[in-house]
């Protein structure tokens, strides 16, 4: 006897499973029928109805009984009591991977529903990239509960909707499951926004009632150049736009509903790839092609493996008519997209195509997320690289390389290999030197010019698309920030410990092992970047290191106003170079010749000022004001800000622009205000090498006929 819960299920399997593969199917179900036994659902069915209707999706797409049986099994491990060994036992350590991956890290405490989100994908991910059918599993459970939404409050409707809309429809769409990203986005839609979705509804079905007249003649025409070269088409198909599209078209574009509605969209599906190509010759002969709006993706595959012909032509009447042109395969593949793998057993290049490609990617978000970002920040990356468009570089060699719509030659440079990223410092788009930023386009030849001693620059985060090369600079800046506060913190402790007449190599293992243990850190390195980082107190610490034994606190005290005059008269020495830790005040804007200090700042490193700055004139002389001096020669460029009173005059502004460049100096910033009509005050934000050079600068603005006066701020 089939039980009543079984009973859909088995019909689907008995269609496509043999005996055996059921019974097998069949004694997974019975095992979470008895565990979720007495659990139901929001709507009030028993629990056991959602991971039968998971397995039955997942068996109209005719994939392997193991997976099957772990969908029946997806929830046992984190709702009941049922372990991971036990279904180990039961049914083989292949189904309890996948049960394991698919089930949420429920034993963890975090502090937000979003950070307990942010950790159970990228625990999805780690579980996709060793077996993709757990991502299947998960899209089937998801694509279930978004069918099932209607139950639940309106506040957990919408966020589940973002959530579906935001992640699992792209992820559906990366991995080519077509029909799953459709049902996901037109859920979500209705879900998200319900107001919106029923007025588009209503204003479609109306447009779409006026339009078949048209559809029938356009479908007669194409049927008719068909004929005329001789080619059978399997099937010509009328193709909707479903609603989120047409939804997100009007938001992206700013168009109207109506210049949407005014296309047509049809699918011609053919025999072979050779007959794909032919039938585009006839549509081109028949009508006239729209120019640029020719794709081939046969040739060129989309990301997820999608192979298709795209082209629009201006049909009858003068509307204009969408047309994709595949084969049979093709048109399956685009549906199910890596399921295909095991829809269809036979190994064709073509059929595997999206399988691999799901695998690349996926290997990819595991080696990003090794980086040590957190879980938010690794969904964030993740929903950076789930874009839908492309465009298609070439590498100096001819290779072709796939990005998303906006990369630019960092991400380039990252694609190819994360230590060309790193070392990158220039960029050749078609043999011309460009600016890293610039937007790459289809069909352009992408060189990267590295140099050994260069490294990833903050500012490329401003500009960058893929999650490869956000993560990676993210990386790198950490690890560059986390030398650089080191190097920093033990300057300024063997600076301190010297008005103790002491060196760090003079400090006891046991003094130092106190200080650690009391300050909560592990080794001297981790010491050392919270002093870089200005988290302590370099002054104190070498105190505590010098009399970390109680009975010594005494001698301490007397030394504490003693080592403050030292320090006054033992200037920290700044190259210019230091780096990430070390930044200049954009309040008085420190350069080389100027009297500076450091203020250290928690968290952020060492902050420099000018002297007599009055932002920090009431720090001078305690423990987070550290006195500076610069090297002799400081190489670099620093900015300093002037401002110019100056006649109003034609051609006043290039004048001044001239001068500073003759004197070997740059404009980053320029902003006028008028004063009366008679005279403007021009503030500029210029780079000088030090105070001399700005001296110059000065002097020559000083000796143009339009200037009334001109200081440094």
């Amino acid at each position: 006897m089939v039980d009543d819960y079984f009973a859909p299920l088995a019909k689907i399997l008995s269609a496509h499973y043999s005996p055996a593969a059921i019974e097998s199917i069949r004694k997974a179900y019975l095992l979470a029928r008895e565990a979720h036994e007495g659990q139901t659902r929001f709507s009030g069915e028993p629990y056991i109805t959602h991971p039968v209707a998971v397995a039955g999706i997942l068996a109209q797409m005719h994939l392997d009984a193991p997976t099957l049986q772990a969908a029946l099994l997806h929830d046992v491990i984190e709702d009941t009591k049922v372990s991971k060994q036990t279904i180990a036992e039961q049914f083989g350590q292949d189904v309890a991977e996948l049960v394991d991956g698919v089930s949420k890290l429920t034993q963890i405490k975090f502090e937000n529903k979003a950070e307990a989100q942010a950790e159970n994908f990228r625990k999805m991910v780690l579980a996709m990239a060793k077996d993709i059918r757990v991502v299947i599993i998960k899209l089937a459970d998801r694509l279930h509960n978004m069918r099932t939404l209607g139950v639940l409050p309106e506040a957990k409707r919408k966020r589940i909707a973002l959530e579906t809309l935001e992640i699992y429809a792209p992820i559906a769409n990366r991995l080519g499951m077509h029909s799953f990203r459709i049902e996901f986005e037109e859920l979500g839609f209705a879900a998200r926004y319900p107001l919106r979705y029923k007025v588009l509804k209503k204003s479609v079905t109306k447009a779409r009632g006026n339009r078949k007249e048209i559809l029938a003649e356009i479908e007669a025409t194409l049927q008719k150049a068909l004929r005329n070269t001789g080619i059978a088409a399997i099937k010509i198909l009328g193709r909707e736009k479903h609603l989120y599209s047409i939804y997100k078209k009007m938001v992206n574009k700013h168009i109207a509903f109506s210049e949407i509605m005014d296309r047509y969209a049809f699918r011609i599906i053919v025999s072979s790839v050779d007959s794909c190509y032919r039938v585009l010759g006839s549509m081109h002969t028949s009508f006239k092609p729209v120019p640029e709006r020719f794709k081939d993706y046969i040739a060129i595959p989309k990301a997820n493996g999608y192979q298709s012909l795209h082209t629009v032509l201006f049909g009858p009447y003068g509307v204009p008519i969408e047309i994709q042109i595949r084969t049979d395969d093709m048109d399956a593949m685009a549906e199910s997209g890596i399921a295909a793998h095991w829809l269809y057993k036979s190994s064709t290049k073509s059929k595997n195509r999206a399988h691999l490609r799901a695998q690349a990617w996926l290997q990819g978000l595991v080696d990003m997320q090794k980086g040590g970002d957190s879980s938010l920040e690794f969904i964030e990356n993740v929903k950076i690289d789930l874009f839908p468009d492309e465009v298609y570089v070439f590498t100096p060699k001819g290779n072709i390389l796939e990005l998303p719509r906006g990369a630019c030659p960092v991400d380039f440079a990252y694609a190819i290999h994360t230590d060309i990223g790193n070392a990158c410092v220039a960029a050749k788009i078609n043999r011309r030197l460009s600016p890293l930023s610039s937007q790459l386009l289809s069909g352009q030849t992408v060189e990267i010019v590295t140099a050994p001693e260069a490294r990833p620059n903050p500012a490329w985060l401003n500009f960058v698309v893929t999650a490869k090369a956000r993560s990676e600079i993210r990386q790198s800046v950490q690890k560059q920030k986390l030398g650089e506060s080191i190097e920093l913190g033990r300057r300024l402790l063997e600076r301190a410990l010297s008005t103790l007449s002491l060196r760090l190599e003079d400090i006891s293992p046991e003094n130092l092992q106190h200080v650690l243990r009391e300050s909560k850190f592990k080794n001297l390195d981790q010491l050392l970047e919270s002093m870089g980082l200005g988290s302590q107190i370099p002054l104190a610490v070498a105190r505590r290191l010098a009399f970390a034994v109680k009975d010594e606190v005494l001698e301490e005290e007397k030394e504490k106003q003693k080592a403050t005059r030292l320090l006054a008269k033992q200037p920290l020495i700044i190259k210019g170079s230091e780096g990430l830790v070390v930044t200049f005040a954009d309040c008085c804007r420190p350069i080389p010749g100027d009297v500076i200090v450091g203020i250290l700042s928690a968290g952020h490193g060492m902050v420099i000022h000018r002297e007599q700055c009055k932002e920090v004139e009431h720090l001078h002389g305690t423990p987070t004001c550290i006195y500076l001096s610069w090297q002799d020669e400081t190489p670099g460029e620093f900015y300093t800000e002037i401002v110019a009173d100056v006649y109003n005059k034609r051609g006043v502004l290039a004048e001044l622009a001239a001068t500073i460049s003759h004197s070997s100096a740059d404009i980053e910033d320029v902003r006028v205000k008028d004063k009366d009509g008679r005279y403007s005050e021009v503030s500029m934000l210029v780079t000088v090498r030090d105070r001399k050079h700005l001296a110059q600068v000065l002097r020559r603005i000083r000796a143009l006929e339009t200037t009334i006066r001109v200081v440094r701020v």
